[in-house]
């Protein structure tokens, strides 16, 4: 039976099987990040903007740091929306990094999930726009 299951595995199982190491790399980095000072979390950033404005290859430098960069975004929503993201939001967050669209319903931390591949594509220096028509969270 596995080796039929492993022939016809859907496309959105491939996936998440692909994003596994990812999540599990982010989430072994939270308790580091959680120890960081606010002033630490702002020496990181900027190291990580000038590592990927100093790269010839963005894409793959912005690949690197995506569990570092995910891990103290989700400490940043922690410590000030009191907001922690969930594994699946995790994935959410790395598809749109890759360019793909995430359907998930209302309710599902849509706004939160932008929030991870905004931070990292940020590092780039080329802006980055997250549009919302909730007036809550555009606030």
């Amino acid at each position: 039976m596995s080796i039929f299951s492993n022939l016809f595995t859907s496309d959105n199982e491939r996936v998440i099987k692909k994003f596994r190491p990812l999540i599990a790399r982010i989430n072994e980095l939270e308790g580091v990040m959680e120890k960081l000072s606010a002033r630490d979390c702002r020496k990181k950033i900027e190291t990580w903007q000038k590592q990927v404005m100093a790269s010839k290859d963005v894409k793959a430098e912005l690949d690197k740091l995506l569990p570092e960069v995910f891990a103290l975004t989700r400490e940043a929503a922690k410590r000030t929306l009191g907001l922690r993201h969930f594994d699946v939001q995790l994935m959410g967050g790395i598809a749109l990094h890759q360019g793909a669209i995430c359907e998930m319903k209302t309710g599902e931390g849509k706004t939160l999930v932008a929030t991870l591949a905004s931070a990292l594509n940020a590092l780039a220096g080329r802006g980055v726009h997250v549009v919302t028509v909730n007036d809550y969270l555009a606030k």
